[in-house]
């Protein structure tokens, strides 16, 4: 038989002695990569001044790339679940590297030579190729190294999807600055050699992560882990559902709007973080001064994300997933209908409701693996979790649309500051309502579409 290749799911299988905390560094080197995605907003306006200058749709158009690498994000991650589950996470992690830092070299030429179709495709539909892929390698292999603390453990991860931008929105701005790429007299070229340079940094960053990862074997469990200690947890099943049945259930329909609509309420604020505090606080801040308050509160946001994604789903641990969500999505409505009363009369008031709002957002996406282990088990888990990312790529798209589009139309109405978004975030209230609602309505999955003992671990060997 011919030896196993190096990306061969059979030759990063640990041994006995391995430290499954050594998987975690593996993950985050991917995601806080990736993460950079929700810096984008920071090339926003650089993109305006330079290949936008005079339009009307210079909101919506510059939010392009970024809606559809989150279209992508859930495209990818649905197609190629299986074969991830399959191909192991070394093949997927390094398909996500090449993927991802190919749209920054792609957006940088596209930038060069004046053509943004280049930038969407690249950025949007190459980079957001390796989104998805890179985002549930990392989780789905998580899960089956944690299996007594699966909220905490793709909490970990995906807090550094949530923590990408922490990194890449100072680090992005500082680079833009000092290729010429802000101000009065912005230059093009400024931003294409900032893409050009987070293209090799992050390929460079996101190879450690498929070097060191590895996968349990078979017959590993934690160390004084019971399985049958799950049994009593509410919603929480020892029994498997395929991929295939998962989207016949009406769970699966249930939390797929419930992580729509909690998307579309925090993605929407993030893909607009730095022109929103602009809007709100022009009056109050220098003008000098404002573009950097500004990037430092899409950093400020960038954090809640990042720790909202690790604090609140490691309390699903303890509280159970359904009431975790009732939180997210409950107090999230709360917290809008807070900053449309309040508007710019507070600038505590607007930072705190908006860094809960993103720490339930990030939170969001954090709990609602574990939520598919709970309900459908570990069996083909990434590949159900792939295809429930698909409310990501339609909230992706819905969520800037709306906030983007509405304010542009309010703008070119004559109005400014708070009143930009008031629609915008009733809107959003409605949808949160919505979500918590579908959440009530979860129930265990039904016995018919569980697997049959021996099937599932048939499928297991084979995979």
């Amino acid at each position: 038989m011919a030896e196993a290749g190096f990306l061969d799911r059979s030759r990063i299988v640990a041994p006995p002695d391995w430290s499954r905390w050594l998987v975690p560094p593996a993950a985050l080197a991917i995601h806080l990569s990736i993460g950079q995605a929700y810096a984008w907003s920071v090339f926003k306006d650089p993109l305006s001044a330079t290949m936008f200058k005079g339009s009307s749709h210079a909101g919506t158009l510059s939010a392009l790339p970024f809606q559809l690498g989150i279209v992508m994000l859930g495209i990818s991650a649905a197609l190629f679940g299986t074969k991830v589950d399959h191909k192991g996470p070394r093949w997927a992690m390094l398909v996500a590297t090449s993927c991802f830092s190919a749209g920054f070299l792609i957006s940088a030429a596209g930038v060069a030579v004046g053509q943004y179709w280049l930038v969407v495709f690249g950025y949007g539909f190459v980079g957001g190729i390796g989104l998805g892929i890179g985002y549930i390698s990392p989780v789905s292999t998580l899960i089956k190294w944690f299996p007594d603390k699966p909220g905490m453990a793709t909490g970990l991860a995906i807090m550094g999807f949530g923590g990408g931008a922490l990194i890449a929105s100072p680090w992005s701005s500082s680079m833009l600055k000092a290729f010429g790429a802000t101000g009065a007299n912005a230059q093009a070229g400024g931003i294409a050699q900032a893409f050009l340079v987070h293209g090799v940094v992050y390929a460079v960053f996101m190879s450690l992560g498929w070097l060191l990862i590895r996968v349990p074997a078979d017959d590993w469990r934690p160390a004084g882990w019971d399985p049958a200690s799950v049994r009593s947890r509410p919603l929480v099943t020892l029994a498997n559902v395929s991929a295939r049945n998962a989207i016949k259930t009406p769970q699966f329909w249930l939390l797929w709007v419930v992580l729509c609509f909690n998307v579309t309420a925090g993605i929407g604020i993030l893909e607009r973080a730095a022109p929103i505090y602009q809007d709100f606080f022009r009056g109050d801040t220098p003008a000098q001064t404002l573009a950097t308050v500004a990037a430092g509160f899409v950093g400020i946001l960038s954090l809640a994300n990042m720790l909202g994604r690790f604090v609140w789903s490691s309390v699903s641990d303890l509280i159970g997933r359904k009431n975790i969500y009732r939180m997210y999505l409950g107090v999230g409505a709360l917290l809008y209908l807070a900053l449309e009363l309040a508007e710019n009369s507070s600038k505590t008031v607007f930072l705190v409701c908006a860094m809960l709002i993103l720490s339930f957002y990030g939170a969001g996406f954090a709990t609602v693996p574990a939520y598919l282990r709970d309900l459908f088990g570990t069996y083909e888990v990434g590949a159900i979790h792939g295809r429930l990312l698909t409310a990501w790529s339609v909230a992706g798209v819905l969520g800037p649309f709306i906030v983007n589009a509405i304010a542009d139309a309010q703008k070119a109405a004559g109005l400014s500051g708070p009143d930009l978004y008031s629609l915008s975030f009733r809107i959003m209230i409605g949808l949160l309502v919505v979500g918590f609602v579908c959440n009530e309505l979860i129930k265990p999955v039904a016995e018919k579409f569980h697997e049959p003992v021996a099937g599932a671990a048939s499928a297991r060997e084979v995979a």
